[in-house]
């Protein structure tokens, strides 16, 4: 690798054009797959494969080789209809996540032909020269080369957070950070050869991990599965001792296996890929499944000043020498920023506001978020200088006494500026100690004060106003000084009376005082990067669900310890990698729509698990129930007609139609049992009755008519009606229970519900309309094997079913279960 004088500084020419195309025809390039969803095959085999549905398949194709063409179609067509459904909406979701997500793929820079290019990580060629800054993230295995010097995080290789220094001849590995400082380092080990893509490759052996709510309705899933699976035993047995013809087995096997709500799990997936893509629509990019529902719990953001309050375009705003000419420091602080290799914001704002000469650097300590300061050993005209820059009260112990600092500091943070402090050390002074570590040198000289202006974000004070509303505590842990970070955010709307906390004083608390300052506090300035980490798991043990909003590497501890990392997409490639989500458009007012986001999807899945576990539990009751009387509750196409009229259609209204607001802490499950219960027993006890009251009147009747048939002549005569008045029962009042679920009026739910919302009623209506429809015309009710009723037994079925519609709500108001449980469900 060839080197050329740039001034006085080497430069490494990297490879040619030629080189590289050599490389990669040799298939030497770093081949990288981000996978930012799941393929299409694995949406179809996951929506289709599953268990139940491969059950339902199977008993179809029994009912097609029994000839019951028509039973299979309407049992397996339902199943169908809900996969086709959640497979398209599924993939809808991938297209907009994949297309999204190719703007925040990482990019490298290389130094080709002696040039920087930027270019895709899968670009890079094995022997490249690759520039890593602050914030990069490094994408390939190689070694430090050139003069160059960084400190990298390794905690996500290691689990580590420690920064690791690297100089000329370290080893460097992919999934790193560069955390401060800048070098360069030579490609040795692309693609698959990487230690990042080899822990990846393990990593797909394991299984996918779930959210709290999937991994509920996961065992709830699979205890209905074991209930199911124990009738169908139970169902074998008796067939095989009441010598049951195998139609009439496979077609109440078909019945039985239809109680695992297996819609309910997808249903789930389905309303995560939906909000995604909604959220995504506002400019906020979902990288993590569970990002969805920690939305909805989110009571503490934590967010940091710079960045996130404010643009951070920081401008040069005004200089106050400290025994030098102000000429004298505006020249020393342009060389400064001139010279420097770890260029960071500031630096870059003193650059553009004042001229200065690169200078030969003997010595260099980075920024540091930790150390809050930085230095350079400038070699001038033979002479060493060496300047620091840095907060005034980080640099204040180890400046000359008897200089006045702290009158113009604390007046330019009081009025929301940036202040740092420029000092020189003594001639042959170090900014290394002896292990290479960078340190203060002693009795530095103050040069001069310098302050920064940075622009107030124009929807900060908008968006603080809406996080209040919807009850999210705020938290804003900052770097800068806390006068500073106090000013920015009364500017931008937060209350006067927040109480301020300096990381200096948070060092010097034992645990129980850290705790509590973490809750009692509102903004907290001069903080390190391992006090902020401290502040959110203290805010977490407290039981909070904290999200952190980050765009620097300083915030990389602190997003990997919050219930919900966010980072902004200009911000490094650090705090993108972690985060669950990164904001598209580096502006966090898409948030409180976020937050509302998470909360409409979890209030819309209590609603679908109201409906779903009631459908389950009295069906299961009247198999169990009905069994005992004689003969069997549904036929397949009374259970499937049944299903879609009243979770099938209705559970993906309800999901599309939920409301932001409060969502329901802790586990889902208990506070159903409030709708569940009394909804499902009376349901089973009346449907019970008008099965029995059926069954017997038909009967009798039956025998009457006919005095030579024997019993199970006018049993077999007697049943489907009775299953029909029973289906009809069963579907008025399971349309019922949506306007319970989600109702029009709070005073018609359970209590619990918001109310307000129409459509589900609307809804109910059309499908009562529907279900009406199939009665009136013969085709349709012989299709679905529908026995007709007379119009006296509908309007009795109507009324009996309006009755117990006004009696359940009775129970729900007077909280009779509650009562007899001696305990509080709701």
């Amino acid at each position: 690798m060839a080197e050329v004088e740039a001034g006085s500084r080497p430069t490494i020419q990297g490879l040619s054009a030629n080189e590289v195309l050599a490389r990669r025809a040799a298939g030497q390039v770093n081949h990288v797959q981000l996978a930012s969803s799941r393929s299409y095959a694995q949406i179809v085999r996951e929506n289709v494969l599953t268990f139940i549905n491969c059950v339902l398949f199977t008993l179809g194709i029994a009912l097609c080789l029994m000839g019951r063409f028509s039973d299979a179609l309407v049992s397996v067509g339902v199943i169908l209809v809900n996969v086709l459904v959640s497979v398209v909406q599924e993939v809808r979701a991938k297209r907009t996540l994949d297309r999204i997500a190719l703007l925040t793929m990482p990019q490298v820079t290389v130094i080709r032909a002696g040039q920087p290019e930027t270019i895709h990580p899968g670009e890079v060629v094995l022997g490249d020269v690759l520039l890593a800054q602050a914030g990069d993230q490094i994408v390939v295995d190689g070694q430090v080369v050139g003069d160059g010097q960084m400190d990298v995080d390794e905690s996500l290789l290691t689990g580590e957070s420690d920064l690791i220094p690297k100089r000329t001849g370290d080893a460097v590995y992919s999934g790193s950070f560069c955390v401060a400082g800048t070098a360069l380092y030579e490609a040795q080990k692309v693609g698959g050869d990487s230690l990042a893509n080899q822990l990846a490759a393990s990593a797909r052996a394991f299984r996918r991990t779930y959210t709290p709510l999937q991994q509920e309705v996961n065992l709830v899933i699979r205890v209905i599965l074991l209930l199911a699976v124990y009738i169908e035993i139970l169902l074998a047995v008796s067939a095989v001792m009441n010598e049951t013809p195998p139609l009439e087995s496979v077609q109440m096997s078909v019945v039985i296996a239809g109680l695992v709500p297996n819609g309910l799990f997808l249903a789930i997936a389905v309303a995560y890929a939906i909000g995604a893509v909604r959220i995504a629509g506002r400019g906020a990019l979902v990288q993590q499944s569970n990002a969805i529902e920690s939305l909805s719990n989110v009571d503490v953001l934590c967010l940091d000043k710079t960045g996130t309050l404010t643009a951070n375009r920081l401008q040069l705003h005004a200089l106050h020498p400290l025994g030098v000419p102000e000429a004298e420091l505006r020249r020393i602080l342009g060389d400064y920023a001139a010279s420097t290799a770890a260029g960071n914001r500031t630096t870059e704002a003193l650059a553009a506001a004042l001229a200065g000469q690169p200078r030969p650097v003997l010595a260099e300590a980075p920024f540091s978020s930790e150390r809050k300061w930085s230095g350079l050993v400038i070699d001038v005209a033979a002479s060493q200088g060496v300047y620091v820059l840095g907060a005034p009260e980080v640099l204040r112990p180890h400046v000359r006494e008897g200089v006045e600092l702290e009158t113009q500091a604390e007046a330019w943070a009081t009025a929301g500026l940036r202040v740092l402090l420029v000092a020189a050390g003594p001639p042959g002074s170090s900014l290394h100690d002896s292990d290479g570590q960078p340190c203060l040198p002693v009795e530095l000289q103050p040069l001069g004060l310098v302050c920064f202006t940075d622009e107030l974000r124009p929807e900060a004070r908008e968006t603080m106003q809406r996080f209040a509303e919807s009850g999210i505590r705020l938290k804003i842990i900052s770097g800068d000084n806390p006068q500073t970070v106090a000013a920015l955010a009364q500017q931008a709307g937060l209350g006067p009376d927040a109480r301020l906390i300096a990381g200096t004083e948070l060092a010097g608390m034992d645990d129980a005082q850290f705790a509590q300052a973490a809750e009692d506090a509102t903004i907290f300035g001069r903080t390190t990067p391992q006090q902020k980490e401290r502040l959110v798991r203290a805010l977490r043990k407290h039981g909070h669900h904290v999200a952190m909003i980050g765009d620097g590497v300083n915030d990389l501890l602190s997003l990997k310890q919050a219930n919900l990392g966010i980072a902004m997409l200009s911000g490094s490639q650090a705090t993108r990698a972690v985060a669950d989500i990164v904001l598209l458009h580096d502006s966090f007012a898409v948030l409180p729509y976020a937050f509302q986001e998470g909360q409409r999807i979890l209030n819309g899945m209590q609603n679908i698990f109201k409906l779903f576990l009631t459908r389950v539990l009295y069906v299961t009751l009247l198999i169990v129930s009905v069994g005992i009387i004689g003969g069997f509750p549904f036929a397949p196409k009374h259970a499937s007609l049944l299903a879609l009229l009243t979770v099938g259609i209705p559970t993906l209204a309800l999901a599309a139609w939920a409301r932001p607001g409060p969502a329901p802490r802790g586990s889902l499950v208990r506070p159903l049992l409030h709708f569940v219960l009394p909804a499902a027993l009376t349901l089973s006890l009346v449907g019970l009755g008008v099965y029995a009251a059926t069954l017997v009147g038909m009967f009798e009747a039956a025998m009457a008519a006919s005095p030579g048939a024997t019993e199970v002549q006018a049993f077999q005569q007697a049943l489907p009606i009775a299953q029909s008045a029973l289906t009809t029962l069963t579907v008025l009042c399971g349309l019922l229970l949506i306007p319970f679920a989600d109702p029009p009026l709070r005073s018609w739910g359970d209590g619990t519900a918001h109310g307000g919302d129409w459509r589900p009623s609307v809804l109910a209506l059309l499908l009562l309309a529907g279900y009406g429809l199939i009665l009136a015309l013969a085709p349709l009710r012989e299709f679905f094997e529908l026995a007709a009723l007379s119009a006296v037994n509908y309007a009795l079925i109507a009324a009996l079913a309006v009755a117990w519609a006004l009696l359940l709500r009775f129970s729900w108001r007077a909280r009779l279960l509650e009562r007899f449980l001696s305990a509080d469900l709701a």
